[in-house]
């Protein structure tokens, strides 16, 4: 990535509140980019953007649903932006089994409403769709997923992202077809880490508060592969994307990326968990319940390949590295540090191995 690519650049951001959105306006901002939000209230307390100071980086951080079509035209007319990161998002997948309606509308109506607004703004150039590895027919087999393998989804949250796939190709297909539209992606990461996650029902927030609390950690499929990273690395492949695209005049290069690790260094749930134990120098009791009724995908491996070969995108670091920066940022907040200073050199520190 070239600094200069992002100076001033006008950036919007959908899910600017939650984690991985906090993380990605931290570094546009590092990179001189104009960024402005648009997202819900963050949905738990504490959280990175309030713990960070987010809102100190924003040209503007607005407060909206995405399923309101004229709130995000309203925002989109105002910030013209050139590019745009959707993250505004329902993430979690237990969460889905509970609120399939609200995972499906915030997640499919959600990014109809973008891209209906967007085909109104001649400013926009590209668009990045953030959707999941867990967009494909999962068949619980050893290879990694390609692109180009099957879209599927059995739990209603990974359904809703494989819409968004299809959705998403369909308005690249029928709407922005020509040589002015804005290029449209969809991104698929894997399970990603790192300081400043509180969610409910992920497991280095679960670990998290296991460990500072003196209670027992549970753990559902211990023996489950995920393929684990630090929410740097897709980031980086959404930016570098990004920049990319504007060299592009060739429509292969449109459509889904996986960001994931390199095929082997993925982990089990249990593997995880001792290896964040051991970097804590504590542990706790581990439990194991198993809620059989509820389907989760046993293995799960990215193949990203394509991301490697045509971007130059590569993972700069081993899952034990990213436990590691994931370790001492909560330490580091619970010192009571100063948070947005402590994040950007995280970000700057990965940056610097990109060189």
């Amino acid at each position: 990535m070239t600094s200069s690519f992002w100076q001033d650049k006008s950036v919007l951001v959908t899910g600017h509140t939650g984690f991985k959105g906090s993380w990605l306006c931290l570094w546009l901002n590092l990179l001189g980019a104009k960024v402005y939000g648009f997202s819900l209230n963050p949905s738990t307390s504490p959280n990175l953007f309030a713990v960070a100071r987010v809102s100190e980086v924003l040209i503007q951080d607005q407060r909206g649903d995405i399923r309101n079509l004229e709130a995000i035209r309203n925002a989109i007319t105002l910030v013209q932006p050139e590019i745009i990161f959707h993250l505004a998002a329902q993430p979690l997948v237990r969460y889905s089994y509970q609120y399939p309606l609200d995972t499906f509308s915030i997640n499919v109506t959600g990014t109809v409403n973008l891209l209906e607004a967007v085909r109104q703004c001649p400013s926009v150039q590209t668009i990045i769709v953030v959707t999941t590895d867990k967009v494909y027919a999962n068949r619980n087999w050893i290879y990694p997923y390609r692109e180009t393998d099957a879209l599927g989804g059995q739990d209603p949250y990974s359904a809703s992202k494989a819409m968004v796939e299809i959705l998403v190709n369909s308005y690249r297909s029928s709407f922005f077809n020509t040589e002015n539209s804005p290029k449209l992606f969809t991104v698929r990461a894997g399970n990603v880490i790192g300081g400043g996650d509180w969610s409910a029902d992920r497991l280095i927030p679960d670990c998290f508060r296991a460990l500072t609390q003196g209670t027992p950690i549970d753990l559902r499929y211990p023996q489950a592969i995920r393929p684990w990273q630090h929410v740097l690395e897709p980031l980086y492949g959404y930016l570098l994307l990004t920049e990319k695209s504007y060299k592009w005049h060739d429509n292969s290069y449109l459509g889904a990326w996986n960001f994931g690790l390199l095929v082997g260094q993925e982990k089990t749930v249990q593997e995880l968990v001792e290896k964040l134990f051991q970097l804590w120098q504590k542990s706790t009791i581990i439990n194991v319940t198993q809620n059989t009724h509820l389907y989760e995908s046993e293995v799960l491996r990215l193949d990203s390949s394509q991301a490697i070969c045509k971007l130059g995108w590569h993972p700069c670091w081993s899952v034990e590295e990213a436990l590691e920066a994931t370790v001492i940022w909560y330490k580091t907040w619970l010192e009571g540090q100063d948070m947005q200073e402590f994040t950007s050199q995280q970000i700057d520190t990965y940056q610097s191995m990109l060189a």
